[in-house]
């Protein structure tokens, strides 16, 4: 799942974004509407986490834009004022969901999961594939009764395999979407993160690689 967060106190978006990525999200920040704007220009994100009062471009002003631009994209609002007008303002203006400030961080990454099932073809809570089961929303991935221990990109892989259902899946497309735009995309990280994923699921073998096409289970 990849995750932007649009927030101008760099503290708090700092704060989030190392949260979300010990959940497994891929997480990209923009402090302002114009960042904003160029990030979604070149990236696929699940969820936009938007803080709504931006200086210069204001947030309203950056939700409306996402919304008729990146439909499929899904945002989640976040304003520290609480008036059941200003929710119905936010989502009147096309956001899909709304969280005060202070919120609870379990809440919010509960709801970017959720805005995030929304935003791609349903698919089950849990994932399973003859004995291997990976439950996204708890980080737990269990081979023939064991326990695996991941990294969450490991996990962020795999769920992701999972989800395309045999479909063959590029390493440039595992790089966009289990990765953060920091990730060099001339480096061996994606099959350096397959080769550690497939010694820890054991045998018999689960991920196979097509050649001159990528990966799939």
């Amino acid at each position: 799942m990849r995750v932007l967060i649009i927030e101008d106190h760099r503290r708090l978006a700092t704060a989030l974004a190392d949260g979300l990525r010990r959940e497994g999200m891929a997480v990209d920040l923009a402090y302002d509407g114009e960042g904003a704007f160029a990030r979604v220009r070149v990236n696929q994100y699940d969820v936009v986490v938007l803080d709504r009062d931006l200086p210069a471009v204001h947030g309203d002003d950056v939700c409306r834009a996402i919304v008729q631009e990146h439909r499929e994209m899904r945002v989640l609002m976040l304003t520290a004022a609480s008036t059941i007008r200003d929710r119905v303002e936010g989502l009147g203006i096309g956001a899909d969901d709304y969280l005060t400030k202070p919120f609870d961080f379990a809440e919010l990454v509960a709801r970017i999961r959720a805005l995030a099932r929304r935003a791609a073809p349903p698919l089950p809570p849990v994932l399973e594939h003859d004995n291997l089961t990976v439950d996204p929303g708890r980080r737990v991935a269990i081979r023939d009764g064991r326990r695996l221990t991941l990294t969450p990109k490991e996990l962020g892989v795999l769920e992701y395999l999972l989800a395309a259902e045999g479909r063959v899946v590029s390493s440039e497309e595992l790089l966009a979407r289990v990765w953060d735009e920091a990730a060099n995309p001339f480096t061996t990280t994606v099959k350096t993160t397959i080769g550690r994923l497939r010694a820890k699921l054991g045998d018999p073998p689960l991920i196979e690689t097509v050649r001159e096409g990528g990966y799939r289970i």
